[in-house]
């Protein structure tokens, strides 16, 4: 059987030796007896399983130990509204930069929670370019960002300086594809079908987080008590034990 090439913006080819691996253990995991999907998601090996993948994530990315690394359902796009849920704190304003198609729908979700600023557009250009000069508020809760724009092709090489102001970036399209500075980041959240996973799969359907625990910082109630439990992302520190349409946990 001849092999396509496929380069699709989604999900593309794999190794062929990763797919005779990934055939091998379908049928027996490790000598478990059953493959991944058939496990309890409550079960040591399964437990194993997302306790290395924490730990390779963050030694690939050299995520400092006060980020924590969340594995989580939805993808990128539920994180759209997550990020405004848990990161508003309290303040009514976020600002937002916009320069694609992914950083509106950022923009639209974030406008159902408080008062969007945009701090910098290029809207202007019809999406060709990556704004440099921001206008961030000094009372803004955070500062979002889409560090690559893959329909119109924009990306940033370098983090901008928002002075302070905890910045997030939405990190989908090139994820894993180059050392990222996280320290300079209060959360970047991330679709793993782009670079990590695959489609249809508990990790593709997932985002990763990371969010800063800074020393001696008082937890609070970040949201209104309406907000769904399974979209704080504070629970998600620690595994979580029920049945839910995939696996959540943190690393």
């Amino acid at each position: 059987m001849s092999r396509i090439f496929n380069f699709s913006a989604g999900p593309a080819m794999l190794p062929a030796e990763v797919l005779a691996r990934a055939g091998d253990e379908m049928l027996d995991w490790h000598g478990t007896g059953m493959c991944v999907m058939e496990m309890s998601h409550r079960g040591k090996e399964f437990v194993g399983i997302a306790a290395d993948a924490g730990r390779d994530l963050r030694e690939l990315l050299a995520v400092p130990q006060n980020y924590k690394l969340l594995f989580l359902q939805g993808g990128a796009t539920l994180q759209f509204a997550q990020v405004p849920m848990n990161l508003l704190r309290g303040r009514g304003k976020a600002d937002y930069v916009l320069t694609g198609e992914w950083s509106r729908k950022a923009v639209k979700e974030a406008k159902s929670y408080c008062d969007v600023g945009i701090a910098a557009s290029s809207e202007d250009g019809n999406f060709t370019y990556a704004p440099k000069q921001w206008k961030v508020r000094p009372d803004a809760a955070y500062v979002h960002y889409c560090s690559n724009e893959t329909i119109g092709g924009v990306e940033y090489h370098e983090v901008v300086d928002v002075k302070g102001i905890p910045l997030v970036a939405d990190a989908s399209s090139h994820f894993l594809s180059r050392p990222l500075e996280v320290s300079k980041f209060g959360l970047i959240y991330a679709g793993a079908q782009k670079n990590v996973g695959r489609q249809g799969s508990a990790s593709s359907s997932s985002a990763r987080i990371f969010s800063a625990t800074r020393p001696g910082a008082r937890r609070r109630s970040w949201t209104t008590s309406c907000r769904p439990r399974l979209t704080r992302c504070s629970i998600h520190h620690r595994p979580i034990r029920s049945t839910l349409p995939g696996w959540c946990s943190s690393g």
